[in-house]
């Protein structure tokens, strides 16, 4: 399946374009999905909370988290049952839940997880704004890493007692519950990481041209690059018509002409974007399919490009027994980056970004000698420790 997300600075017309990107993609032959959390679907595009069929090959879904939070708390309730009747607990009812904030992150992730099982060629996903998007991308690794400190699997072992033990006490085991939960996590988060990190899923960029979103793309960049993910395109929305009389939209058009410049040379760069895609302003707002396939032309998905290895190179001038390991972060600034070692992970932090990395298997077998930026590029240097490293004979 190929998994298109689509997301930028706040305001640029990402719900527009992913509608635009997805009936592109569903008249080029594939069975494709749109799924949106906005509030406000894009227009002529029809949503409920299960897929609707809005054209030849294209359905269109609404996440609801509401319903998402009610159901998941009260499943989460009934499970706890025994340990909050010991409690003497007063249940709560579907009627009176309301929605608390962080839990739209929440559907979403289900969201992208069960769309493993819908047969679709290609889903095309209308995300949050670009931070919160980055944010949420992250979010898998992060509590998959917490609930692992937090109850290690290996503690696990004793599990076969804890019926026995259960018995014995007259009262239900709460770690054998926990335990329960914390697989029934590591399971979702796993399923949800997998497809983030899937080859065919990319992220798609839209933004206004202009001096307002060249920062924000900078930093979108960076945090996109410090999480592994892969940009397949940058959507430039709302491009003017050149050459017009009037001195005030023709302002206006040059300050766009100067940032599409830079955009397109950035394009070309090994570190860009991916191919820039523009797409002209109508002169009004979008009203139905025939103004989206007019918006469309030239954004269905190709082929997924293959990710950048975060390569491990030895040190082509330092001795043959040093060991680089190379992170790509595009615009990444010397003075807001931030590497410390703890164990067998790398604490790396890079202007608003932190990411916690597991070294991998060869590196943790050695010692953190140094590292330098360079163009985008961050080399981190390990030197073999001898008293874990294989010795030669």
């Amino acid at each position: 399946m190929r998994l298109v997300l689509v997301t930028g600075p706040g305001g640029s017309g990402c719900t527009t374009i992913a509608a635009a990107t997805a009936l592109a993609a569903a008249r080029g032959g594939g069975r494709t999905l749109l799924l949106t959390a906005a509030a406000a679907p894009a227009p002529g595009v029809p949503v409920g909370t299960g897929p609707v069929e809005v054209a030849e090959r294209l359905w269109a879904a609404r996440i609801d988290s509401g319903a998402h939070f009610r159901r998941e708390l009260l499943a989460f309730q009934q499970r706890g049952t025994a340990a909050l009747d010991l409690l003497g607990a007063r249940k709560l009812e579907d009627e009176e839940l309301t929605e608390l904030p962080g839990s739209e992150q929440f559907a979403l992730l289900r969201a992208l997880r069960d769309l493993r099982g819908g047969g679709w060629d290609t889903a095309v996903v209308d995300m949050p704004p670009v931070r919160e998007t980055i944010a949420l991308l992250g979010l898998p690794e992060q509590l998959r890493r917490y609930v692992r400190r937090l109850l290690p699997p290996e503690r696990q072992a004793a599990r076969a007692l804890r019926p026995m033990l259960a018995q014995l006490a007259g009262v239900p085991m709460p770690a054998q519950w926990l335990y329960e939960t914390a697989g029934r996590w590591e399971t979702e988060l796993s399923a949800v990481q997998r497809l983030i990190e899937d080859p065919d899923t990319t992220v798609r960029l839209v933004a206004e041209p202009g001096p307002a979103a060249e920062d924000a793309l900078l930093t979108a960049r960076l945090g996109l690059a410090l999480h592994g993910m892969r940009v397949d395109a940058l959507v430039a929305n709302r491009v003017l018509p050149t050459a017009s009389p009037d001195p005030w939209l023709a302002g206006l058009q040059a300050q766009q002409e100067k940032a599409l410049h830079r955009w397109h040379q950035e394009s070309r760069s090994e570190t860009g974007t991916g191919p820039l895609l523009s797409v002209a302003h109508l002169g009004r707002d979008p009203r139905g399919l025939d103004d989206l396939a007019a918006l469309g032309a030239g954004l269905a998905p190709g082929a997924a490009a293959r990710p950048e290895p975060w390569d491990i190179q030895r040190a082509p001038s330092s001795g043959e027994d040093e060991l680089h390991w190379v992170l790509p972060l595009p615009g990444a600034v010397k003075e807001e980056l931030g590497l410390v070692r703890r164990g067998d992970e790398l604490l790396i932090t890079v202007g608003p970004f932190r990411r916690v990395l597991p070294l991998p298997a060869v590196l943790r077998r050695c010692t953190v000698s140094g590292a330098g930026l360079k163009d985008g590029e961050l080399r981190v240097r390990f030197t073999p420790d001898p008293a874990v490293w294989p010795q030669r004979r």
